[in-house]
């Protein structure tokens, strides 16, 4: 029997099995691929693209391709959702988005690009060794060496103008404990490790014992770190970092009776907080934000963002297109359908879906050509996005009783 997730006409997030299902979608995938992961992005660019749509219109399925094209090309990737974290508050955004990052294994990366700006490769480094105990083996961790590391060490992160002081001088002691110098004890790792995850408990003195000027995560400065560790990131070796937010439409949910529930002032500092991103994001590096709802987001002019003039001035010029424009901020999934989804793309998807639930012991049979056509026009007045039709149209209609 086929997995849950097709018959509940969910995205698959195997990256074969997503691209085997793929029809039509990869003209768009393909296309944000070569323009901004290949190109713009890793050259310092930054840019926020909002993907709206009907339910099931093939936001998430989108979202899935482009994290795997991202993986592809050596991006850190983040999936976050709106029906599991809050997103009034951007520090809870931001300590998500590092909890899915591991640092340790981006510093080292900074550690592995300090070896080379000295001369030598890290793959000739015994394992278990440090590069400081790799210069001793040869005889050459002398005064010169130390004062190459420390300069590098603050060339890469205490010197950036992109990083936050607090945030770098907790990168640099770390790099440093990785190479062997600057030593760094177990106990004083962890406790920056934990600073860095937002962890409370931290006392600021200890860190101050450390030489830091810390301060705690919070909404105001939580933009700020987000560019400091997409820079870090960077310099890790990576070409950025790949974000999406999905289900944003959770903000217009006004049922008190689930855990993440918006009020009317919650709503508005999510709004507020996103206006305050787009603003941002220009002075960002290395990084790309996918943010992806359902279009009565836009539509709901008494809750959506239209209700929220500060953030619907800023983006309402890029909703008024007659044709669907693949530089655009707001990609409309419904408008790409009307273009790009003929009779024949229909038809194409029908047949691979339903060779593939053949496969796994159901019953389903693709679309003929006027059952397409019927299904094309169905979509212009529906609630429901083109792609879930058609998975409905052929699991019932390969059903004894569809």
């Amino acid at each position: 029997m086929t997995d849950h997730f097709i018959k509940e006409g969910k995205a698959p997030e195997d990256p074969a099995l997503l691209s085997k299902l793929s029809v039509g979608i990869p003209f768009l995938s393909d296309f944000l691929k070569e323009q901004y992961l290949m190109e713009y992005i890793p050259q310092g660019g930054s840019k926020i693209k909002f993907v709206t749509g009907r339910p099931g219109s093939g936001k998430t399925h989108f979202a899935h391709l482009m994290h795997c094209a991202a993986s592809e090309l050596n991006y850190l990737t983040v999936r976050l959702s709106a029906n599991t974290i809050w997103l009034h508050d951007f520090r809870e955004i931001y300590l998500s988005v590092l909890g899915q990052c591991d640092i340790e294994t981006i510093l080292q990366g900074c550690a592995r690009t300090v070896i080379s700006e000295m001369g030598y490769h890290a793959d000739d480094i015994p394992a278990g060794q440090t590069f400081i105990d790799y210069l001793s083996g040869k005889g050459e961790a002398d005064a010169i060496s130390k004062s190459a590391i420390r300069n590098a060490l603050r060339d890469m992160f205490i010197k950036n103008p992109m990083l936050d002081n607090g945030f770098a001088y907790c990168c640099s002691l770390l790099t440093g404990g990785i190479l062997g110098y600057p030593l760094l004890e177990p106990q004083n790792k962890d406790l920056l490790l934990s600073h860095l995850a937002g962890d409370k408990t931290v006392k600021l003195g200890q860190l101050r014992a450390l030489g830091l000027s810390p301060s705690r995560v919070t909404k105001y400065n939580a933009r700020h770190l987000l560019r400091s560790l997409s820079e870090t990131v960077h310099l890790g070796g990576y070409a950025g970092i790949f974000i999406t937010i999905d289900d944003m439409e959770k903000l217009l949910c006004r049922s008190s009776s689930e855990f993440i529930h918006y009020s009317k002032l919650r709503r508005e500092d999510t709004y507020e907080s996103l206006r305050q991103l787009i603003d941002e994001i220009d002075g960002m590096r290395y990084i790309l934000f996918m943010l992806c709802f359902d279009r009565e987001l836009i539509d709901n002019e008494s809750y959506g963002i239209k209700s929220y003039q500060a953030l619907w001035m800023r983006i309402q010029n890029e909703v008024v297109s007659t044709r669907f424009n693949r530089f655009a901020d707001i990609l409309d999934l419904d408008r790409f359908a009307d273009e790009t989804y003929t009779k024949d793309v229909i038809i194409e998807m029908s047949e691979k879906l339903s060779a593939y639930l053949q496969t796994q012991g159901e019953s389903a049979k693709p679309l003929t050509e006027a059952e397409a056509s019927q299904l094309f026009i169905k979509s212009q007045f529906g609630g429901l996005g083109l792609p879930y039709l058609v998975n409905r149209a052929v699991i019932c209609g390969g059903s004894d009783n569809g």
